[in-house]
């Protein structure tokens, strides 16, 4: 944390933050835009009975569904319009990324540039609304099947008013959370779909920390182990900032170059790869994906048939099959996302056309194949992170019943959206700097 500190400071003086109205204009539409995501994270379906929903989370609090939970921030446990959170979203845009590989008119849009991104946002959106709509009716059906310890059903009005009015709800909630995820990258500071789902994590650290005092001062867990985890959280959050902030850089030559009647010395520069150049990306979408059938699961688990049983306890928090899952999907979409963020061919050709080259590599192909050779050597040490940052604490924490709030994928998330957050103001800082620099000097003429 100290160097996160560090690096907002570092080039700054922050007596410039007091002088940048647009950037404080945009800090107060991000913190408004949260807080509206939060207060709807407390509205609830229509024809929910709240005890019976309270006592069935208490039951399965451990499990996959307090995950899923504390990423919703608390919206799935209430029920609420919000309680699929951004995630559909997620699966659509995971699902479009796969199809701009496979399918050749998607292909073709990722090339048109501004234009046909925006239809490609336009469809993730639309298939949005179909995910959302096949989980909304998942959840409505799963909904009907819990009964409470007395016998009382958790929905308390009639069954297809409750599917209707429950996909209505879900879909509306869903969609209002991802154009509010929009107008926040838009208009204020920060990744708006990140910074919505790390609110909901935050939202649930105080009750998080509670509870495991609580467990601490009921004897439940001694002294030890609360310091062993509190000292392995801190350890967790030195090493994602860590290896987020490191880089692996290629020097790049540049010879001398004839320009009019003189000539320029040769330069070299050098081109950074992040050593996870895919960020919280992989474990955000490992964990959508695993959203659908472990929630339709663990909802169906009562009065289910015995498979459904069985495959809720084998996708239970901790259990070797989810984790398995998770490690698998997390592998998959470090390798596949990095391919997305960064082409070895691309860069190579574009290096080529301003005369760079790397030293001791030829031009164009050879440089292709040494960076490619490069990138994928990176992407298995970052996936190979990834993995051991998600699953290992997770396997701790079920064991010892913590909240999820203290596991690697949501420290990492913490700290990795945290992170972006602050680099995002300190840019816009430093350009109002160089912007008053210049006005001083009469080179921008004031408005």
């Amino acid at each position: 944390m100290a160097s996160m500190a560090e690096s907002m400071a570092a080039g700054i003086d922050m007596s410039a933050f007091g002088k940048a109205e647009e950037l404080k204009k945009r800090l107060w539409f991000t913190i408004m835009a949260l807080i509206v995501f939060r207060l709807g994270t407390y509205i609830p379906l229509p024809g929910i009975n709240a005890g019976v929903l309270a006592e069935m989370f208490s039951r399965n609090s451990g499990g996959i569904l307090g995950m899923f939970n504390m990423f919703s921030g608390g919206a799935l446990e209430r029920m609420t319009i919000f309680a699929l959170n951004i995630m559909p979203y997620i699966s659509a845009a995971i699902i479009i990324q796969l199809g701009q590989s496979v399918v050749p008119s998607l292909m073709a849009l990722k090339k048109e540039g501004e234009a046909g991104h925006r239809k490609i946002t336009h469809y993730t959106k639309i298939l949005t609304v179909f995910i959302t709509i096949i989980q909304g009716y998942g959840i409505a059906v799963g909904l009907e099947s819990i009964s409470g310890a007395n016998g009382a059903s958790a929905v308390m009005i009639n069954s297809f008013v409750f599917k209707f009015s429950t996909i209505v709800s879900l879909v509306g909630g869903t969609m209002f959370i991802v154009w509010l995820g929009d107008q926040i990258t838009e208009r204020g500071v920060g990744n708006g779909s990140s910074l919505i789902i790390t609110v909901g994590i935050i939202a649930n650290i105080p009750n998080a920390l509670l509870q495991t005092f609580e467990l601490s001062r009921a004897g439940q867990m001694s002294g030890w182990t609360v310091a062993m985890l509190l000292v392995m959280a801190l350890a967790l959050i030195y090493v994602i900032v860590f290896v987020e902030r490191a880089q692996r850089k290629i020097i790049i030559q540049y010879p001398k170059r004839q320009m009019g009647m003189r000539m320029t010395a040769a330069e070299s520069s050098h081109l950074p790869l992040k050593i996870n150049p895919t960020g919280v990306i992989p474990p955000i979408f490992a964990s959508s994906l695993l959203l659908l059938p472990i929630t339709i699961a663990n909802l169906s688990a009562e009065k289910g048939p015995g498979w459904v049983q069985t495959l809720s306890q084998l996708l239970g928090h901790g259990q070797p099959l989810y984790l398995a899952l998770y490690a698998l999907l997390i592998l998959f979409f470090t390798f596949f996302y990095t391919g997305v963020v960064f082409n070895p061919q691309e860069t190579a050709e574009n290096l080529k056309k301003h005369g760079g080259f790397v030293a001791g590599i030829r031009p164009g192909k050879n440089t292709a194949e040494y960076l490619d050779y490069v990138i994928t050597r990176l992407t298995m040490i970052a996936s190979i992170y990834l993995v051991c940052l998600c699953t290992i604490p997770e396997v701790l924490i079920a064991k010892v019943g913590v909240p999820f709030v203290l596991g690697g994928t949501t420290l990492l998330i913490v700290v990795q959206v945290t992170m972006d957050f602050i680099t995002q103001i300190q840019s816009r800082l430093i350009a109002y700097q160089y912007e008053g620099l210049l006005r001083k000097a009469a080179l921008i003429k004031k408005k």
